[in-house]
């Protein structure tokens, strides 16, 4: 179940900040929330396996309107954090903090039920069923008891075409005759299609061709444009760099960088990936130099 916690409040509503040209600026206001509170808020958040500390003292901020790159190594944390937003796991220590309320997300029914819709790397999607009963699957209308195939119809043509999905034949032909980037899209329509505020994607653009993976991208770009906040686990460094306009960066477990896309070039995002710092930062320093403390014994700096 949602909790909030006693005295919390609402965020003012606001708008995301709007702008042309670079990273940070390229996404145009939705229902987003610049000037008030973000939409996520993550706290000092930890995440324990036994004696395995897998995460450990995560500040973030997930802003409406805008996409926020989470990137790593393999190992960093990334994968952990995404599931403990995604209701798959329970943070061990900290807070998750939703539209200005403490809130406690213990299942993925509670993450949905605030507006949080995750598209993991392997889609979720069932081959054997066409596009619209995949996208409806568990929130089918009902007319007479029956299903409304009408209205499930109508309901998934108008989300695709919302998001100018517009490489698919018919709605109707099963997900198992789809390219990678068009299963792709399916599943970022479904999630949309449930008035989710926050879209996480685990790996979006793995194993995609040219062609699909601007597809992918171009969809992840519409989705923060309509004020949807979008999270994006990826390697592929290019894509995040085109569709980003903030980047996190994780390390052994801990937010080491964080802050605007146009502070970081790839060779400081790779230097903090592989070592938790870089010499390359200077100007284009992250917002959160010096926010974080040192680990003990092992020679990060932050």
């Amino acid at each position: 179940m949602v909790t909030p916690s006693d005295g919390a409040r609402p965020a003012a509503a606001g708008r995301a900040p709007s702008g042309q040209g670079g990273p940070g600026q390229r996404h145009a206001a939705g229902d987003g929330r610049a000037g008030g509170a973000p939409l996520l808020r993550l706290r000092g958040l930890g995440k324990r396996f036994g004696p395995v500390q897998a995460l450990s003292g995560v500040d973030l901020d997930v802003p409406a309107g805008q996409v926020t790159a989470l990137v790593g190594d393999n190992g960093a944390g990334k994968t952990t954090l995404i599931k403990c937003v995604a209701g798959i796991w329970e943070p061990s220590e900290g807070e998750i903090i939703w539209k200005g309320h403490p809130v406690h997300v213990r299942t993925p029914r509670d993450a949905s039920a605030l507006g949080i819709a995750t598209v993991y790397q392997d889609l979720a999607l069932c081959d054997n069923l066409d596009i619209v009963q995949n996208m409806m699957l568990g929130h089918e209308p009902r007319k007479f008891g029956l299903l409304d195939e009408v209205a499930m119809e109508l309901t998934a043509r108008r989300t695709l075409a919302d998001l100018a999905v517009t490489t698919v034949r018919s709605v109707r032909q099963t997900v198992g005759s789809l390219s990678g980037g068009q299963r792709q899209s399916v599943a970022v329509a479904r999630a949309g299609m449930q008035e989710a505020q926050l879209v996480i994607m685990d790996e979006p653009t793995a194993a995609l061709g040219v062609s699909q993976t601007e597809l992918v991208l171009a969809l992840i770009t519409r989705l923060a444009q309509r004020g949807h906040a979008v999270i994006v686990i990826s390697h592929n460094l290019n894509d995040v760099f085109r569709v980003a306009d903030r980047i996190a960066v994780l390390y052994l477990g801990r937010l080491v960088a964080d802050g605007p896309a146009a502070e970081f070039d790839r060779q400081s995002v790779v230097d903090i990936m592989t070592t938790g710092t870089s010499l390359r930062r200077g100007s284009g320093a992250s917002s959160r130099e010096g926010a974080l403390p040192a680990a003990p014994d092992t020679g990060w700096e932050v």
